[in-house]
């Protein structure tokens, strides 16, 4: 293959591919001649794309004789065409800065969005170069322009852009200052009935974009969103039984647990129904990451009175945060405990005191003190549950009360039967 570098006049500003048939438009600019064409009559744009100067759809293209026998005689020396130029991508930066000056133009708005939509879906050079020239903070524009006047007229075009570019931490947070809407309008795209909006892009795109703003949005911002951003978080994970969205629901989890660390955000969660749904999430049995995304958020929820009182008030919340104990990972294992430590210390009525052993879970903190492993703090947490009830818990079969003094590294007293099934059930607690 020739190595050369393909000269930059070869190269038409609006494909940014080599020329097949050059022509000169009325500005003196000269592009592939089905380039300019489409981008007129396609795309009824009425000005020139890199001086955005005035251009009748009606006027005549020129054929540049000279540059077309230049690009089929350098063509001809090689059969492999190389890739565009570098010098390329400045001509890619003045075509989309003449789009983003478009975007103010109504009859021109939609048009200009498809085509920065289409070049940023080519090629990561595309994205980079949008990147630099502002598209992200007109497209962000542009979707809370579509919230605020209620239209989605260019909102999945401008969606998609920002989802193929992305934000970058700088980017977040100067969005996050200068449009403080843009929550908003994410979690209203999010609101729509997918009977009449039934898109397959926005709501996805929209969910992404929302999750990484507020993974790396400020503190200040996080405390002032409001119930409803969580009402339409909680119903996301109400899709559980459509196996299609299980990626979207990993995002809706993500979000809830950037937002969780604040007091009066898990009231909002607590509030939406977020405990129920988390519930009724994991006992569809998902995946390793989606179980250690619930137990984190039901950590946080458990943390307060009302919490914990949601997750007690569901049939099967204490059978399932007992069940996962020792049968996920690590890192389930310690929320699970922790979660269950809570609910000793703050909310152990006579009722969950028994229903403890009535779902196994004093016969499962006996076992986590029998299983060896690195991590010590699973064996003292159960220790320190078990000794907190021991009046209570004295006549389990289980559990033999006056070894919860003794040495750590003594085992209680186990069933015979359970003993042979110790280590297979446990193995995560010592790795």
């Amino acid at each position: 293959m020739d190595d050369r570098e393909v000269p930059h006049y070869f190269i038409c500003p609006i494909s940014l591919q080599i020329m097949k048939d050059p022509v000169i438009v009325a500005t003196g600019i000269t592009y592939d001649r089905e380039s300019i064409q489409r981008w007129q009559f396609h795309g009824k744009n009425k000005s020139c794309p890199v001086t955005n100067q005035p251009l009748p759809i009606a006027s005549e293209f020129t054929p540049n004789h000279n540059l077309r026998r230049l690009i089929e005689a350098w063509c001809a020396s090689d059969r492999v065409v190389p890739a565009p130029s570098k010098q390329s991508s400045l001509q890619l930066k003045v075509i989309a800065i003449n789009l983003i000056k478009n975007l103010k133009l109504q009859e021109l708005q939609l048009e200009s969005l498809k085509t920065l939509e289409s070049l940023a879906s080519e090629n990561e050079n595309n994205r980079i170069c949008f990147k630099d020239v502002g598209v992200v903070r007109a497209m962000v524009t542009i979707v809370v322009s579509c919230y605020q006047n209620r239209t989605t007229v260019g909102l999945k075009e401008a969606l998609n852009v920002l989802y193929l570019v992305g934000f970058t931490e700088d980017e977040t947070h100067s969005v996050l200052e200068e449009y403080d809407r843009i929550l908003n309008s994410l979690t209203w795209v999010l609101g729509f009935d997918s009977s009449t909006y039934n898109d397959t892009t926005m709501k996805p795109h929209a969910l992404v974009l929302l999750k990484d703003l507020i993974n790396y949005a400020k503190s200040h911002v996080l405390e002032r969103l409001k119930l409803d951003f969580f009402k339409t978080i909680v119903v996301i994970l109400r899709q559980r039984e459509n196996k299609n969205l299980e990626q979207r629901i990993k995002e809706g989890l993500h979000v809830l647990l950037s937002t969780c660390t604040w007091p009066r955000n898990c009231s909002m969660m607590i509030q939406a129904g977020a405990v129920f749904e988390l519930v009724e999430l994991e006992l569809g049995s998902p995946d390793k990451e989606t179980t250690e995304l619930i137990m984190a958020v039901l950590f946080h929820l458990c943390s307060s009175a009302d919490g914990r009182a949601r997750l007690l008030g569901h049939a099967a919340g204490l059978a399932m945060i007992t069940k996962r104990m020792g049968k996920v990972s690590h890192k389930v294992d310690e929320r699970a405990l922790m979660i269950i430590s809570l609910i000793s210390k703050f909310s152990a009525t006579d009722g969950v005191l028994q229903e403890m052993v009535r779902v196994g879970t004093v016969e499962k903190l006996c076992m986590v003190l029998q299983v060896n492993g690195r991590h010590s703090h699973p064996r003292d947490k159960a220790r320190e549950i078990l000794k907190r009830h021991s009046n209570v818990w004295k006549d389990s079969p289980c559990l033999d009360i006056t070894l919860l003094t003794r040495n750590p590294s003594h085992s209680l007293l186990m069933n015979t039967n359970k003993e042979r099934t110790r280590n297979e059930s446990f193995l995560t607690w010592g790795k």
